[in-house]
């Protein structure tokens, strides 16, 4: 959200542009962060948006983006392609699936993550109990799989969701809703984007690593609860 406000001399503001470099994200992630209210801005009278400094830098702080020592050393071309190619040699032939958990009870992410250690290394999990915060870590690294629930507190999942169909960089990963609300519900609710997959009603933890499981094997995923 924007509002149109004069900029003072003293303002320090920065464009997305600038606040994009300085997170290390692309300029498609800070416009979504300055929708969805993660990041606040300005507009001026020219119509142009600007970014308070400070919030840049706070969500820089407790994020850890865009945190890169200036008094350390690039690493050079071949450098970098010494470490690419050790990576490759030590690592198995796949990389692991990214699945990004999200949901305001912490307890029932730890029970999925305790059901997908069964993977081992195969698959790295990741978690947010809000929407803002899985929002940031998408637009910092999108993960291969997002699960998330609809009641988040601050953004609700179907908030979270359309703001991430508005993301073009997002289209090659796989989302699943988890609701015990059926199509007709869902739909009072302005619906689900086409390509969210909806996850009925009861479904374990045990249920959610068997459908990461079949995704490692790379067979497609049924719709429990949804199934004709």
């Amino acid at each position: 959200m924007s509002d149109v406000i004069p900029l003072g001399p003293g303002s320090r503001m920065m464009t997305t542009r600038e606040a994009a470099k300085r997170l290390g994200v692309s300029l498609r992630t800070v416009q979504l962060w300055v929708e969805a209210d993660i990041l606040p801005a300005a507009k001026t009278p020219g119509g142009h948006r600007r970014i308070p400094f400070t919030a840049v830098e706070a969500l820089a702080i407790s994020t850890g983006l865009g945190d890169v020592q200036q008094d350390k050393p690039r690493a050079g071309k071949r450098e970098l392609l010494a470490m690419r190619q050790q990576q490759l040699s030590t690592s198995d032939d796949r990389a692991p699936i990214d699945v990004l958990l999200v949901a305001d009870e912490s307890g029932w992410i730890d029970r999925c993550e305790d059901a997908l250690a069964v993977f081992g290394d195969a698959v790295s999990v990741r978690r947010a109990e809000t929407g803002y915060l899985a929002l940031i870590q998408v637009g910092q690294k999108a993960p291969d799989i997002l699960i998330t629930t609809l009641a988040l507190h601050g953004m609700d999942g179907m908030e979270m969701l359309r703001t991430l169909e508005r993301c073009e960089s997002m289209a090659h990963m796989r989302i699943m809703l988890l609701t015990d609300l059926n199509s007709e519900a869902l739909a009072t609710k302005g619906g689900v984007p086409e390509r969210v997959e909806l996850v009925g009603a009861p479904f374990t933890p045990e249920d959610i690593a068997a459908r990461v499981g079949r995704s490692l094997l790379g067979q497609p995923l049924t719709k429990m609860g949804y199934s004709s």
